[in-house]
């Protein structure tokens, strides 16, 4: 006698579905909608009711930004900002993987690296903007070089870490196959560790945003840092809150970037690993 299926699903071949299967990032975007429209709607009523000179309602700022994006305001400063941007970064996640790839190999780099690497993450990141002005002078130099030292150590010891973090049964069923050290770090290490060091480029992405913004107030009037400083220093904060949104903006669409390369790079993982990013 056969067994129906609705009564013993794994025993007739059918297993039963669980209600996260299927789930996508997708499907959690009704709750990031709802809060980001409840701050917003927050953001508009304090401003209208409160009435406080330097905390414009929303509407207003956005008001703002598109007006300077209308009559260009805001466009050269813009690409000033994005070209140190993409270069700063650039040069950091090259300088942060490679030299975060001898860190989790080579226990002698390690051992050698650690202590300034952690010591400068720990340290205060603007505090190097006038070394960097002193050394570069004014242009862009020196804010690329601010943009480096606020992003390159978390992508080096994230990447240390994913590398120390491969199972080592791996490496070693490698070596069993008599595999060379260049193809088990590009079979196995490299992409073992690539979701956590794909993690931390997110991580520097932001912050590759804030350090763009720091270094163009404190070392240059230029780019959308410029654009704070004149605006603040005639208390217009309809302006500033409307360059920080821009800012925000920017910030989001990297992390969004990065994320999207890390879906398409790690792809092969099981969906249990990857996640809903």
């Amino acid at each position: 006698m056969s067994i129906p299926a609705a009564v013993s699903p794994r025993i007739a071949g059918r297993h039963p579905r669980p209600p996260w299967v299927g789930f996508s990032w997708k499907a959690g975007a009704a709750p990031t909608a709802i809060a980001l429209l409840a701050g917003i709607a927050f953001w508009e009523i304090v401003g209208r009711v409160a009435g406080f000179l330097f905390f414009p309602p929303f509407s207003d700022v956005v008001a703002r930004l598109f007006e300077m994006i209308g009559n260009g305001e805001i466009l050269p400063p813009l690409a000033g900002s994005l070209r140190n941007l993409a270069i700063g970064f650039g040069i950091a996640v090259v300088v942060g993987i490679t030299v975060g790839l001898l860190m989790g190999a080579y226990k002698r780099v390690e051992t050698a690296l650690d202590i300034y690497v952690y010591a400068l993450l720990t340290a205060p990141s603007l505090v190097f903007a006038p070394i960097m002005f002193s050394i570069f002078g004014l242009g862009p130099e020196p804010i690329i070089g601010v943009i480096i030292i606020y992003t390159v150590f978390i992508i080096i010891i994230n990447t240390s870490s994913a590398v120390q973090t491969v199972p080592r049964p791996l490496i070693e069923m490698g070596r069993s196959y008599c595999a060379s050290d260049w193809q088990i770090f590009r079979r196995i290490i490299l992409p073992s560790a690539l979701p956590m060091i794909m993690a931390g480029l997110r991580l520097a992405g932001a912050r590759a945003v804030e350090g763009m913004v720091n270094g163009e107030l404190f070392i240059a009037a230029v780019g959308l840092g410029a654009v704070i400083s004149r605006a603040g220093a005639r208390f217009d904060a309809t302006t500033v809150l409307a360059v920080l949104l821009l800012t925000l903006c920017i910030a989001f669409a990297v992390v969004r970037v990065i994320m999207f390369i890390d879906r398409r790079t790690t792809s092969w993982l099981p969906e249990t690993q990857r996640g809903t990013r």
